[in-house]
């Protein structure tokens, strides 16, 4: 038996972080047929709308089961689901994985800054989690740099770590504790 909840809503001060619905199909494709998105990223530009609807069906799901939990960013005076960050996976009172993603219109203008601070204020204090991990692909410098203004530490690298689309891949280990969270937070 599966148990609704309701999906929390954050907010920060240009920023709401919602749920992705069906309704945002069209903005996630946009967002991921972009080749400078998924460069990095272990995914093929998407080709067709059904992709879309598919990693949204996938993310609800991952929510639903208490796996993982995906927030769309947008800004507060627009509809426009503009990037996507969330958890991965996470256990409560454990640790939990960060991803997201971000239209290249809207990069270095600290959005992805703003939005992970957030997401890492609600795991660390929703779901208690103790330790956040982002894995960084070598040479996603724009991502790192997001990492450092969040307070993560780099922790070393990880050989072959991920294989994807034929090949391994090097990633770097970066994490953030509760205790470097709060230290570094103004809340």
């Amino acid at each position: 038996m599966t148990t609704e909840y309701t999906f929390p809503i954050l907010m920060t001060k240009r920023l709401e972080l919602i749920q992705i619905t069906p309704d945002y199909v069209k903005d996630i494709y946009e967002l991921f047929s972009d080749p400078r998105v998924t460069k990095l990223y272990n995914l093929i530009p998407f080709q067709k709308e059904k992709e879309a609807a598919d990693i949204i069906r996938k993310l609800h799901s991952r929510y639903e089961q208490h796996l993982g939990i995906r927030w769309g960013i947008r800004f507060k005076d627009s509809a426009e689901v503009i990037g996507s960050a969330g958890f991965n996976n996470y256990t409560e009172k454990h640790r939990a994985n960060i991803g997201y993603d971000l239209k290249p219109k809207y990069w270095n203008a600290g959005i992805m800054t703003e939005a992970i601070r957030k997401v890492s204020e609600y795991g660390f204090r929703s779901l208690k989690i103790n330790r956040i991990e982002a894995e960084v692909m070598r040479g996603n410098i724009s991502s790192e740099k997001v990492l450092y203004k969040c307070g993560f530490k780099k922790e070393g690298l990880l050989r072959s770590w991920m294989y994807w689309n034929m090949q391994y891949w090097d990633m770097n280990m970066f994490s953030i504790l509760k205790s470097d969270f709060i230290s570094v937070s103004d809340i």
